[in-house]
C-alpha cells in the first residue's frame, strides 16, 4: 500500500503539470496512467514540487564551488527530480541517487530506458547487477532497497559510489512518516552520523489532532498506510527538536502557508491563482497547514546554511491564549437526518425558534451533490425537530446554489442573493421565498415555501457569491446591504450596493471614510443602524484581521475601524453574531497552525478581544467549522451550529453528520 502511493503521487503531479502548475515534461513520462485531478489537487502538489525545488536548487547553487557533491533521494518513487536538473544543466559535478522499494525502481529502470526523452538523457553504464542497483549512470544511480533495512541501505549505497566525505543533500518527501518512528529516527541520526557535510530535507504531514487532521490520519489508516511519525511528532517544533536531537546542528521548518507566503514571490502565487477556476479556498489553507517542510544542516558553511529562509509569518508565531471554553453538545432529536450534512449553504431564523436552511452542497439520497431541498429546523419545548420543506415550483428556480445569503425581511418572506453553482458559472440572481405567515413548530414538514424568481433585477449586486446582506434602515426606508464576494470575472470584490427592499432597485447612500480592503468569505451584521464586516479573505488569498463598522450618519454612512485588543487574529469563512454589545465570531480558517478557531468574543466599546477553544470531548466525530452557518437565540444565550466541512483534499469530503449546540451564558456572563 505504501509503494502505492508513489504512483499516486506521480499521477497528481503529472495533471499539475498538464495545467501549468508546474514545468516539468518528464512526468508524464513516468506516471504511466494519466488522470485529472481537481484544482485543489493540482494546488496541493504545486506547493509541494515548489517546496522541494526550491531547497535542492539552493543546495545546489551553493555548493557550486564544490569539486563534488551528491544528492540522495529516500522513497523517491517516480519523481522527475534526476531529469528535470539534468535538464536545466545544474548537474555539472553532482551524482544523484534514488532510493526505494526493489519493484518501483524495476519500473523506473524500465520507463527509463524505453523512453528516448529520459535515456538521452542518462546514459545506461551496465551496473544493473551490482548488488542493489537496478539502473547506473554516470551522474544517476537506482536503487531498490527497503529504507527500514538501514544497515541493507547502507551496503547499497556504498557500493554505488556514495561517498561520505563531500556534501550530500538527503530528500525525504512523504516518505519517512510511513516508517516506525524508531526506524526513522534511526536513519536520520545515521545521515548526521555519517555525513560531516550534509543538509536534510524532509516533506510531510503535520498536526493530526485537529479535525483535518483526523480525516487525514483516517484517510491514511483506510488506505493500509498510517502515518506513523505524527503520534510522537505532531507539530514542527517536535519535528525541529528530532533533528537537533540527532546530530543536527541548524534546523528550519515552516508549514506551507507560510512557504507559499514567504518563499514564493508575489507574480508567481498570482500566475498559479489564476490557472484555473477555484473555490476551495478553506481546505486548500488547511492543507498547507498539516504540511511543512523542513531543513537541516551540518557542517555547512554558515553563509548559506539552511537551505530555508529564518522567517515566519508573524500571525503563525506561538500558541493562542485561550480565555475559556465552550462545550459542544450534538442536538439529540436532529442526528440521521441527511439533508443537514452540508456545506456553503445558509440558515435564517424565519421565525422565533423556527430555522430555515437552503443550499449548499451535501449529502442527499445517499449521494454527495449540490442541495436541492430545504429544510426547516423548530425547537418546541426545548428541542428541535426537522423537517424537509415542499417547494411549490421546480427546482430549476432555484438552480443548485452555493455561498448565497438569505435575509428574512418579514413574517412570510425572505430575499436570497447570489451563490453559485459552479465557479466557473456566472453568479446567481435574487429569489424571494414566500412561507406561510403562521406555521406549526411541531410538525415541519407541513411547511411550504414557494420560489419566485427575480432576474434581473439590480444584476450586478446579485451575481456574486461569498458576500454579505446586512438589513439596514436609513431616512425610514429599508435596505440590504450588499458587500464583498467574488464573481466568476473577479476574484474578490470591494464594492457596495444599498439594495431597496421594496423596489429591489440599487439606491445611491453617501458613504465616507477609507474604504475597507475587498474581501469575500467575511462576516456581517446589523449594530447600531450600521453594519460590522469582520475578517474574510484578501486580494492575495491572505486571512484578514481587520474589523469595520460601516457607522450611520445623518446624510449617509461612514466607514470606521474597530480596534481590538490583543489584535484579531485574522481569519475567514466564520459567521457573527451581535449580542448586547458583543460581537460573536464562530469558527472558521486562520493561519495559526496550533489550533483551529473556536469562538472569539469582541467587546465593542472597549475592544477586548477573547478566545474560547471548543471543548468537543462528547462529539464522536471531528467538528470542522468552516463553510458553515449558525443561529444565535438570544433568550437562551444557544447558538446552533448547521452542517461545515468540505473536500478534505484528496482525503474524502467531511460533512458534520449533525447540528450542534453551543451554550454562551458562562462566556456572555464573564465579559
Amino acid at each position: 500500500q505504501v509503494q502505492g502511493t508513489a504512483g499516486s503521487s506521480a499521477v497528481s503531479k503529472c495533471s499539475a503539470a498538464a495545467r501549468g502548475y508546474i514545468q516539468d515534461r518528464f512526468l508524464r513520462l513516468l506516471a504511466g496512467r494519466r488522470r485529472r485531478r481537481a484544482p485543489l489537487i493540482h494546488r496541493g502538489y504545486y506547493i509541494r514540487s515548489r517546496s522541494v525545488d526550491h531547497c535542492v536548487q539552493h543546495f545546489l547553487l551553493k555548493t557550486q564551488s564544490y569539486a563534488r557533491t551528491q544528492i540522495l533521494s529516500l522513497g523517491a518513487g517516480f519523481d522527475s527530480l534526476y531529469f528535470r536538473l539534468k535538464d536545466m544543466g545544474l548537474l555539472h559535478h553532482t551524482v544523484v541517487y534514488e532510493v526505494d522499494f526493489p519493484n518501483v525502481v524495476c519500473q523506473k529502470a524500465t520507463l527509463i530506458k524505453r523512453m528516448v526523452e529520459l535515456s538521452a538523457l542518462v546514459e545506461d553504464t551496465g551496473g544493473k547487477g551490482l548488488g542493489a542497483i537496478a539502473f547506473s549512470g554516470e551522474d544517476y544511480k537506482l536503487l531498490g532497497v527497503d529504507l527500514s533495512e538501514l544497515s541493507e541501505l547502507e551496503r547499497a549505497l556504498e557500493e554505488a559510489g556514495l561517498d561520505n566525505e563531500i556534501p550530500t543533500l538527503f530528500i525525504a518527501e512523504v516518505v519517512l512518516t510511513y516508517m516506525e518512528s524508531s526506524r526513522s529516527d534511526a536513519l536520520i541520526q545515521w545521515a548526521a552520523e555519517h555525513f560531516p557535510q550534509a543538509c536534510f530535507l524532509l516533506y510531510e504531514q503535520v498536526h493530526p489532532e485537529d479535525p483535518f487532521g483526523r480525516v487525514m490520519q483516517q484517510h491514511f489508516i483506510q488506505l493500509n498506510s498510517a502515518l506513523h511519525s505524527l503520534a510522537q511528532y505532531p507539530d514542527c517544533e517536535a519535528q525541529q527538536k528530532r533533528f537537533l536531537g540527532r546530530g543536527w546542528t541548524e534546523v528550519s521548518v515552516m508549514d506551507m502557508n507560510e512557504f507559499f507566503t514567504c518563499c514564493v514571490p508575489e507574480d508567481e502565487q498570482q500566475r498559479v491563482q489564476a490557472l484555473e477556476p477555484f473555490d476551495e479556498y478553506e481546505e486548500w489553507h488547511l492543507k498547507c497547514s498539516h504540511y511543512f517542510v523542513l531543513t537541516a544542516s551540518k557542517g555547512m558553511e554558515p553563509s548559506w546554511a539552511p537551505l530555508l529562509p529564518s522567517v515566519t509569518v508573524p500571525h503563525c508565531a506561538g500558541p493562542v491564549g485561550m480565555a475559556g471554553s465552550v462545550s459542544a453538545a450534538v442536538c439529540a432529536r436532529l442526528s440521521g437526518i441527511p439533508g443537514l450534512r452540508r456545506y456553503g449553504h445558509h440558515s435564517v431564523l424565519i421565525k422565533p425558534n423556527m430555522i430555515l436552511t437552503t443550499g449548499g452542497f451535501g449529502e442527499e439520497d445517499g449521494q454527495h451533490c449540490r442541495m436541492r431541498n430545504f429544510h426547516v429546523l423548530c425547537k418546541r419545548a426545548g428541542s428541535w425537530k426537522a423537517g424537509c420543506v415542499t417547494k411549490k415550483n421546480p427546482d430549476k428556480t432555484w438552480g443548485e446554489r452555493l455561498y448565497h445569503t438569505v435575509s428574512c425581511l418579514s413574517d412570510s418572506l425572505a430575499l436570497v442573493v447570489g451563490g453559485r453553482t459552479s465557479p466557473s458559472s456566472e453568479g446567481l440572481g435574487m429569489l424571494w421565498l414566500k412561507f406561510p405567515e403562521t406555521c406549526d413548530a411541531s410538525d415541519p414538514d407541513d411547511i411550504a415555501v414557494e420560489l419566485v424568481n427575480l432576474q434581473p433585477a439590480a444584476e450586478p449586486a446579485t451575481l456574486r457569491w461569498r458576500h454579505s446582506t446586512t438589513e439596514v434602515t436609513f431616512k425610514g426606508e429599508q435596505y440590504l446591504f450588499v458587500y464583498g464576494g467574488r464573481s466568476a470575472l473577479e476574484p474578490v470584490l470591494g464594492d457596495w450596493y444599498f439594495l431597496h427592499t421594496r423596489e429591489l432597485s440599487n439606491t445611491v447612500i453617501a458613504v465616507e471614510g477609507p474604504v475597507p480592503e475587498s474581501r469575500h468569505s467575511h462576516s456581517a451584521c446589523s449594530w447600531e443602524g450600521g453594519v460590522l464586516i469582520t475578517g474574510g479573505l484578501g486580494a492575495a488569498e491572505q486571512p484578514l484581521g481587520s474589523v469595520f463598522l460601516l457607522r450611520k450618519l445623518e446624510h449617509g454612512f461612514q466607514w470606521q475601524t474597530v480596534e481590538t485588543h490583543p489584535p484579531l487574529i485574522p481569519r475567514y469563512s466564520h459567521t457573527a453574531h451581535v449580542h448586547e454589545g458583543k460581537l460573536l465570531l464562530v469558527g472558521g480558517v486562520w493561519f495559526h497552525a496550533s489550533s483551529v478557531p473556536g469562538i472569539t468574543v469582541i467587546d465593542l466599546m472597549t475592544g477586548l478581544c477573547l478566545d474560547y477553544v471548543i471543548d468537543v470531548e462528547h462529539l464522536e466525530w471531528p467538528l470542522m467549522l468552516h463553510n458553515h452557518s449558525s443561529v444565535f437565540l438570544p433568550d437562551e444565550k444557544e447558538l446552533l451550529v448547521i452542517g461545515g466541512g468540505g473536500n478534505c483534499f484528496s482525503f474524502g469530503t467531511h460533512l458534520n453528520p449533525e447540528p450542534v449546540s453551543l451554550s454562551l451564558n458562562s462566556i456572555l456572563l464573564s465579559h
